[in-house]
C-alpha cells in the first residue's frame, strides 16, 4: 500500500560530501545540500498532510529527472527526451538517494526502515525528483 508520493520540482541535487575545517576539526554539510534537503522535507511534509510517519519497513522508489543539455545537437536532445538515452555522468545514484535523509520523522521514523530502494535517473522536460514510498509487503 502506498504511503505517500511527492515531487520536488527543479534541478535535482545529490547530497554533497561533508566538508571539514582542518583548523578546528569541525565538520559541516554544504549549504546547498542543507537547502535542498529542506525543500525535500517541505514537500514530504505537505504530502503527508499531518499523518504520522510510518513505523514499519518501507520501500522507496526515486525517479530523478534531469534537464537535457541545450548544448547537445538536436538529434541527441530528441533521443534523450524519448528516453533513448540516460544520464550516465555524476552524481551517482546513491547520492540522490541520500537526500532522502530529510524524510526522517516525516515519512518514516528513521531511514533504517527503508528495506528496498530503486533509483532511476533519466532526462525529462520538467527536472525534479518524484519520491514514492510504500509499505513493505512480505513475499513481494
Amino acid at each position: 500500500m502506498r504511503i505517500v508520493e511527492f515531487i520536488v520540482a527543479g534541478k535535482p541535487l545529490a547530497k554533497g560530501r561533508v566538508r571539514f575545517v582542518r583548523a578546528t576539526g569541525h565538520a559541516f554539510t554544504p549549504e546547498r545540500t542543507v537547502n535542498y534537503e529542506g525543500r525535500v522535507a517541505a514537500a514530504a511534509q505537505a504530502a503527508m498532510d499531518g499523518r504520522p510517519p510510518a513505523a514499519g519497513p518501507v520501500v522507496v522508489h526515486l525517479d530523478v529527472r534531469l534537464l537535457v543539455p541545450s548544448s547537445w545537437p538536436l538529434k541527441r536532445q530528441i533521443a534523450a527526451e524519448m528516453d533513448h538515452l540516460r544520464p550516465t555522468g555524476k552524481p551517482d545514484l546513491d547520492n540522490y538517494l541520500k537526500t532522502l535523509d530529510a524524510c526522517n520523522n516525516i515519512v518514516w521514523v528513521d531511514d533504517s526502515q527503508v528495506v528496498s530502494a530503486t533509483v532511476m535517473k533519466r532526462y525529462g522536460q520538467n527536472p525534479g525528483i518524484t519520491v514514492t514510498v510504500s509499505e513493505w509487503m512480505p513475499g513481494i
